[in-house]
């Protein structure tokens, strides 16, 4: 039976999905299961992301006006753009009272996705091609197609590069090198 779960992304993640340029997502692994999974000899149901032909519905900073004022939603990823044209006087996005993500209820998800695989890797195998799949902007300051950049002595890609500094931008820690879920998904249209 097909499930769907919630998952956040930040606004650059939101605007690489719509781009159709980001369609992996790693997440760290609890402890529990790691645990599990080496326990279960590499039992992928325990994914908490769901398995293959499951759905996720994205969770975005989003606006909304107040209820005796019924109006459009905006999401913070792309506003203004997503709106120009259709409105005027449209207030800066400094002006808005942006929602967090975790808030946004299911029914104003604009983005639903499909898993298509799911593995378990150390963060630092990730591939040159995952690196891209991930989303990483090749126009952005993080990459420079075909210098060499340096990470702890060694020489690394500007992919890995570029995906290094985003994830270290999230929060999590590249040279922890944690055990992580790899979400495979394709955009998924109901």
């Amino acid at each position: 039976m097909t499930k769907e779960r919630p998952i956040l992304f930040s606004g650059a993640m939101v605007r690489a999905i719509l781009d159709g340029r980001k369609t992996q997502t790693r997440r760290v692994m609890s402890e529990r299961h790691r645990y599990h999974f080496i326990e279960a000899s590499g039992d992928l149901t325990l994914c908490p992301y769901g398995q293959p032909g499951d759905r996720l519905y994205v969770r975005e900073a989003w606006a909304q006006p107040v209820p005796l004022d019924p109006g459009p939603t905006f999401y913070r990823a792309d506003y203004p753009d997503n709106v120009l044209g259709k409105y005027e006087n449209l207030p800066p996005a400094v002006a808005i009272t942006w929602k967090p993500s975790i808030h946004m209820p299911r029914a104003l998800s604009r983005i639903l996705l499909e898993i298509t695989a799911v593995r378990i890797e150390r963060l630092r195998q990730i591939s040159l091609d995952d690196c891209l799949a991930e989303g990483i902007d090749t126009e952005g300051p993080d990459y420079s197609e075909g210098e060499n950049y340096s990470n702890a002595g060694s020489p690394v890609s500007a992919e890995r590069w570029a995906f290094s500094t985003l994830w270290n931008s999230t929060g999590g820690d590249w040279e922890a090198n944690p055990w992580v879920w790899v979400v495979e998904f394709r955009r998924a249209t109901s």
